[in-house]
């Protein structure tokens, strides 16, 4: 068991009704909010008037910046930090699923300097300081809520990374299950996969933790259990609470204790994915994570066979495992192959190509370029 320091300082507020404290809370940091928020999606259900009425309420001054997108661009990051450095804001506000509050975390950190976004992820500048987030969430699935993690995305140089920084994490987060009841079935399921293949990322993770490993298998029984029940009931309270917790418990730190670092390939080739083809993340990863469990089954074959078996109550070979992964995502209307997608075209020098570019490696299931075409091979 690796030595390691939990921190977390995030202000978790949990249930229905909880936007009742949004706006005191923001104003603890200020007067000004630069509120920030997706394509529309909270207009059409409503929360956006709700929103403005209780910062409006609450005295705010409120300068908005709208248009993040699925898989968001460093540029819009860029354009969003200008917007709140012009205005002096004193509070970032992240109203959206896991692309707006990622967006809105490295906001967060841009605003105070001189220089891009994407000069962080290239670590040619580190944040000293940053505007302090407050985040709403409107879809259960990335954990964002409650991680010091952002992942952005550049066209220019086809790059789509993560960044990390204690900077980055939110003060408060406020979790309201009702506000998803509006989230579609499919996107629904890609949230749900999300939050599974972060707990298989820790679990396939440098470092042994008996205990954590247990935590990383209950969050993900309870999402294979209530999940499907969700897809069918997507206004069931109980339902959405369940998934919700799930997701923001699968990757805010405690899944991770006492190992080194999660391995996060599977994350890398699901990048890509997205990078080339606007994959939902989602299902990027249920596309790449049987790839990966197929391509590394001769090397690590107990460790899968021991998930398999776990998860499905049986003695299961890490074939049979597989198997029963790809099955359940399939039963949630996941995709499991590239081809499931109907893309056009030859995908293969692409895929290749964006992998070189963009690294595509584990942690600890070191992959290496002549490896990616076999890899490829399986995705397809």
């Amino acid at each position: 068991m690796e030595n390691f320091t939990a921190y977390n300082p995030t202000v978790l507020h949990f249930g229905r009704h909880v936007l009742t404290s949004l706006g005191p809370t923001l104003k603890e940091y200020g007067e000004k909010v630069l509120f920030v928020y997706g394509k529309g999606s909270i207009k059409r259900t409503g929360l956006y008037g709700q929103i403005l009425d209780i910062l409006h309420e609450n005295g705010l001054q409120v300068f908005e910046f709208e248009g993040i997108r699925p898989n968001p661009l460093v540029q819009d990051v860029d354009r969003a930090a200008e917007a709140g450095r012009n205005n002096k804001i004193d509070v970032v506000l992240a109203v959206g699923g896991g692309s707006v509050i990622d967006s809105a975390k490295v906001i967060s950190i841009t605003i105070p300097v001189n220089h891009t976004a994407w000069d962080f992820f290239c670590y040619k500048a580190r944040p000293e300081t940053a505007v302090p987030l407050v985040a709403v969430l409107t879809h259960a699935a990335s954990g964002s809520e409650m991680n010091p993690f952002a992942v952005l995305q550049n066209p220019e140089t086809q790059v789509k990374s993560g960044y990390r920084s204690p900077l980055i994490f939110p003060k408060h987060s406020f979790l309201d299950p009702e506000l998803t009841y509006s989230v579609p079935r499919d996107y629904t399921a890609f949230g749900i996969a999300d939050l599974i293949a972060h707990c298989f990322e820790n679990y396939f993770s440098v470092g042994e933790s008996t205990l954590t490993d247990r935590i990383i298998l209950s969050i993900v029984h309870e999402a294979m259990k209530y999940g499907p029940l969700l897809l069918n009931d997507l206004t069931n309270y109980d339902l959405r609470a369940k998934i919700m917790y799930a997701a923001t418990m699968a990757l805010n730190g405690l899944t991770v204790q006492g190992k080194t670092t999660g391995d996060w390939c599977v994350h890398s080739i699901g990048h890509v994915l997205s990078l080339l083809y606007d994959v939902p993340h989602g299902a990027s990863l249920t596309i790449a994570y049987p790839a990966w469990l197929k391509f590394f089954k001769t090397r690590i074959p107990d460790r899968i066979a021991i998930l398999g078996s776990d998860l499905f109550h049986e003695p299961l070979t890490p074939d049979e495992s597989i198997r029963r992964i790809e099955n359940f995502f399939r039963s949630i209307n996941c995709p499991i192959y590239l081809s499931d997608l109907s893309i056009p075209g030859d995908l293969r020098q692409p895929i290749y190509e964006a992998m070189v570019i963009n690294h595509v490696n584990g942690a600890w299931m070191k992959l290496k370029e002549s490896d990616y075409m076999d890899l490829i091979d399986l995705l397809l």
